[in-house]
C-alpha cells in the first residue's frame, strides 16, 4: 500500500462523490446502456439539467441550434462530453465549502474552471480535444485540495514556502510530504472510479515537456490550461504569457491566434462560471491583463535600468572606499613605523629594512653602508635647558636629513639621541665623504629653541659591507658601527670614524 492510499484510507475522511455521480459513471462504464439512460439520470435533478443546458447553449460549444432536452443535448455534444459536464457540475458543487484560513474554495473552482475552459480551447487548436479534456482540466488539481483537508496546518506552510522560493509547487510538496499534490489527485479520482484516461492525465499534468510519448500532446495541454488560469489568476502574468506563446508556438500557433485563443479563454469562462454560481472575481478581459504585463515589463525595465545606475555608483563608492582604506591603511603603516617625536623611521623599521638589504647585499655582492651617530653632551643639554629644549633639538636635527643625505639613504631614530642611516649601493669611499658632510652640516647649524639659539655637535660611526665579504649579519654590521662611534667619542668627539667588517672593538 503506497503513502497516498494509506492517508486516502486512514487518515482522511474525504466527501464522497454526489450519488448522481456514481449513477453517471455506472451508466456510462456499463455496456448495455444507453443514452437514453443517461439522459433520465440526469434530468431527475432538475437544477443539475438546468446547467448543463445552459452550458449547451453557451457559446462555450457554438451550437448551430439550440437544445431544450438533456437528449438533445446528449445527441449533439455525445454521451463522453455530456457525462463530463455533470460530473463537472456535480463534483464542484459537492466539493465546496466556506472559505477557511489558508484556503480559498471559490478561488480554487474559479483558477480550476478557467483552467478547463483553457484545455478545451488550447485542444480544439492543436486537433487532441476528446471528451475527457475538459474534466480532466477541472480536476487536474484536486490533490492540492485533498492535501488540505488531510493537513492544513502542513499544507499551510507548503503553500508559503511555496510563495516565499522560487520553488514549484510539487518540488516544496514532495521534498515535505514525499508526494505531490498532482499523485494524490490521480489516486482520489481513481478511487472513486473515474476513466483511467482522466486520472492518469491528472497524475502527469506537471509532467509536459517531459518525454515525447503518445501521451505528451495531453501533458501539454493540461501544462497549457495551467498557465493560461495563472495569467488571470495568478501573478507574473508576463511570464505566463510568454511561456504559452512559446508552447504553442511549438504546434504551430503563433501570433495573434496566440491572443485570440488567451482573450477567447476569459470571455468564455465568464460563462461558465455563472453557471457553477461562481462569481468571475479578480477575472478581467485579456487586454486589461496584458496592459497590465506590459506595464510589469516596464516597471522590471526601469527597475533594471535603476539597478544598473544603482550598481555602477555602489561600484564607485565602493573604489572610493577602498582607495579612502588603502591610503588610511598606509598612513597607519607610516605612522607605526614613525617616531612620534621627529618623523623619522623608528628603530623597528630600521631593524626590518637592515634585514632586507643585508640579504639583498650578501645575495648579490653588492655594498652596503652603516651609519650610527649621536649628539654629543646631550644630556648636558636636558639636564641644563630642560627636556622640551632637548626634543626641539631632536626635532630640529631630523628637519635637517633631507639636506644632508641622498633620496636613496634611509634615516631613522636608533633611540634617545642616536639616530641611523641605511646607504644602500655604498663603498667605504661614499660612505666616509656622507658622514664627513653630515658631520659638518649638523656642526653649522644654530638651533633656535625656548633656551635661546643652541649649536650641537655629533660623534659618527661608520661601516660597510664590501664585494667579496662573502655571508654576513645584520648584527656584525651593527656592531662594526657601533664600536666605530664608540671610537668617535673615546677620540674626542665631533669625530667620524670608520671600522671594517673584520676589525675588532
Amino acid at each position: 500500500m503506497s503513502a497516498i492510499q494509506k492517508i486516502l484510507e486512514q487518515d482522511i475522511k474525504l466527501p464522497s462523490p454526489p450519488a448522481i455521480a456514481v449513477h453517471i459513471l455506472d451508466a456510462v462504464r456499463r455496456e448495455d446502456s444507453s443514452f437514453r439512460e443517461l439522459g433520465r439520470i440526469i434530468a431527475s435533478d432538475p437544477a443539475l439539467s438546468a446547467k448543463i443546458l445552459r452550458v449547451a447553449n453557451s457559446s462555450f460549444y457554438s451550437l448551430k441550434y439550440p437544445v431544450d432536452t438533456i437528449e438533445k443535448a446528449i445527441a449533439v455534444l455525445g454521451v463522453d462530453q455530456l457525462k463530463n459536464i455533470a460530473l463537472s457540475f456535480v463534483i464542484a458543487q459537492g466539493m465546496r465549502g466556506n472559505a477557511e484560513e489558508g484556503f480559498d474554495f471559490d478561488y480554487f473552482w474559479r483558477r480550476a474552471i478557467t483552467a478547463a475552459v483553457g484545455a478545451d480551447l488550447v485542444a480544439q487548436r492543436m486537433g487532441c480535444k476528446t471528451g475527457d479534456t475538459f474534466v480532466s482540466a477541472l480536476l487536474m488539481d484536486l490533490g492540492v485540495m485533498v492535501m488540505y483537508f488531510w493537513s492544513p496546518a502542513r499544507y499551510v506552510q507548503a503553500l508559503d514556502s511555496k510563495r516565499a522560493s522560487r520553488e514549484s509547487l510539487c518540488s516544496v510538496e514532495q521534498r515535505l510530504f514525499g508526494f505531490d499534490h498532482a499523485e494524490m489527485g490521480a489516486e482520489v479520482l481513481k478511487a472513486w472510479g473515474l476513466p483511467e484516461n482522466i486520472w492518469m492525465a491528472v497524475g502527469r499534468h506537471h509532467t509536459g515537456g517531459e518525454g515525447r510519448g503518445a501521451d505528451q500532446p495531453t501533458q501539454d495541454v493540461l501544462c497549457l490550461a495551467d498557465a493560461l488560469s495563472s495569467i488571470y489568476h495568478g501573478s507574473h502574468s508576463s511570464q505566463r504569457i510568454a511561456y504559452v506563446k512559446k508552447r504553442l508556438g511549438q504546434y504551430g500557433i503563433e501570433g495573434e491566434q496566440v491572443d485570440g485563443l488567451i482573450d477567447a479563454v476569459a470571455e468564455k469562462t465568464l460563462e461558465v462560471l455563472s453557471s457553477f454560481d461562481l462569481a468571475p472575481g479578480a477575472l478581467r478581459p485579456f487586454s486589461q491583463i496584458l496592459q497590465e504585463a506590459n506595464e510589469e515589463l516596464g516597471k522590471l525595465n526601469l527597475s533594471y535600468e535603476q539597478l544598473v545606475v544603482e550598481l555602477k555608483q555602489a561600484k564607485e563608492k565602493a573604489e572610493r572606499l577602498a582607495h579612502d582604506l588603502s591610503e588610511a591603511n598606509e598612513k597607519l603603516r607610516e605612522l607605526a613605523f614613525r617616531d612620534g617625536l621627529t618623523g623619522l623611521y623608528n628603530h623597528r623599521y630600521f631593524q626590518d629594512l637592515l634585514d632586507k638589504e643585508m640579504g639583498r647585499a650578501v645575495r648579490y655582492g653588492r655594498p652596503l653602508g652603516l651609519v650610527l651617530f649621536d649628539i654629543d653632551h646631550f644630556k648636558a643639554i636636558n639636564d641644563n635647558c630642560g627636556h622640551p629644549v632637548g626634543d626641539q633639538v631632536l626635532r630640529a636635527l631630523a628637519g635637517q636629513f633631507a639636506a644632508l643625505t641622498r633620496r636613496t639613504d634611509v634615516v631613522a631614530r636608533y633611540g634617545g639621541e642616536e639616530f641611523v642611516i641605511i646607504l644602500p649601493e655604498t663603498d667605504s669611499k661614499g660612505i666616509m665623504v656622507l658622514s664627513q658632510r653630515l658631520r659638518r652640516g649638523i656642526e653649522q647649524m644654530e638651533i633656535s629653541t625656548e633656551a635661546g639659539p643652541l649649536s650641537i655637535t655629533v660623534s659618527v660611526g661608520a661601516t660597510s659591507y664590501e664585494e667579496g665579504m662573502g655571508p654576513r649579519t645584520k648584527a656584525e654590521l651593527i656592531d662594526a658601527a657601533d664600536g666605530a662611534l664608540y671610537a668617535a667619542k673615546r677620540g674626542g668627539r665631533n669625530q667620524v670614524r670608520f671600522r671594517k667588517l673584520t676589525e675588532s672593538a
